[in-house]
């Protein structure tokens, strides 16, 4: 049985942990706030973006007019997995959810016999798959000196990914990071930026300009692009990659930031119970001391 003291000493020890974690948690929330907003702005331009490439290529004449990050390489032999996750911990499953979503694909890409090379974007990520994967792993992308991700820090990674490209290294790269959805739930998603998905637009036109009678203006246009098509394409999709990579990491930070949030949340209502448990545990063993020690004075005195 721990003594008085041991009992002390770990409520004083939980007490600053508490601290600790109570700090982190207002941490998180004060940062939740700005990543929340950088994420959902950078939504509409993602989506926007690809809704421009789409109407681009269908005006194309065919596939030789279209630049070959669109069309890829014509194979699927070999993957590069992008696998983009948070530089620190104490954020609860958000890194291992990501890199659960990437390591499903990763041994069923494997299992057809296909080539499977990874670039890690986070320490996290590279610190699980290391072990398994280690011989697959081309790069660990490092941001942990980057205080607010900015578009330069995805150009860099787009650059780098369009290089290995074009050298042949791959036929097709697939980008794996956590959507946010709310402080609660941030879902692992993985999304295709090798060969580009490019696909039409849905019917709904909600939200397009329409004539005073209720048609479209737009719909069933004919554009005529200057200069051609395939060279708007050439010049679009190296910046549609870095847009989609910096769309990715903006998600994660929300996720992260909201992860960590709930994570530190948890740890500061566990640790108030368990202090409360070992502060009753205290006051029961000083009772039994205290009543010992009258005990023991009841019993000289008698004898004397």
């Amino acid at each position: 049985m721990a003594s008085l003291k041991d009992l002390k000493n770990r409520i004083s020890s939980v007490k600053s942990t508490q601290k600790i974690t109570r700090a982190m948690q207002m941490v998180a929330a004060a940062k939740l706030r700005k990543a929340q907003e950088a994420a959902e702005a950078a939504r509409p331009y993602s989506e926007r973006m690809g809704a421009v490439l789409a109407n681009i290529a269908g005006s194309l004449g065919g596939d030789d007019d279209a630049p070959k990050l669109m069309t890829g390489t014509g194979k699927d032999d070999t993957h590069l997995l992008v696998v983009c996750t948070a530089e620190r911990g104490l954020c609860g499953g958000f890194n291992a959810q990501i890199v659960r979503r990437a390591r499903r694909d990763l041994e069923a890409l494997m299992a057809e016999g296909k080539t499977v090379k990874i670039i890690c974007v986070g320490k996290k990520g590279h610190d699980m798959l290391r072990r398994e994967f280690g011989k697959q792993i081309l790069e660990r992308v490092d941001l942990r000196e980057v205080k607010q991700i900015g578009f330069s820090d995805a150009d860099g990674i787009g650059k780098k990914i369009i290089g290995l490209f074009e050298e042949g290294e791959f036929d097709v790269c697939t980008l794996y990071y956590s959507e946010f959805k709310n402080v609660m739930t941030q879902t692992p998603t993985g999304q295709r930026i090798i060969p580009a998905a490019v696909e039409p637009e849905s019917g709904d036109a909600s939200d397009e300009p329409k004539r005073e009678n209720g048609e479209d203006p737009l719909r069933g246009a004919i554009y005529e692009y200057e200069p051609d098509a395939g060279s708007i394409l050439g010049d679009l999709i190296p910046r549609n990659i870095s847009v989609q990579i910096f769309h990715a990491l903006l998600e994660n930070a929300a996720g992260e930031m909201g992860a960590k949030m709930t994570a530190m949340d948890n740890a500061t209502r566990n640790a108030g119970e368990m202090i409360d448990d070992l502060s009753v545990q205290y006051n029961r063993q000083r009772q039994a001391q205290i009543t010992t020690e009258l005990t023991e004075i009841i019993s000289g005195a008698e004898a004397l």
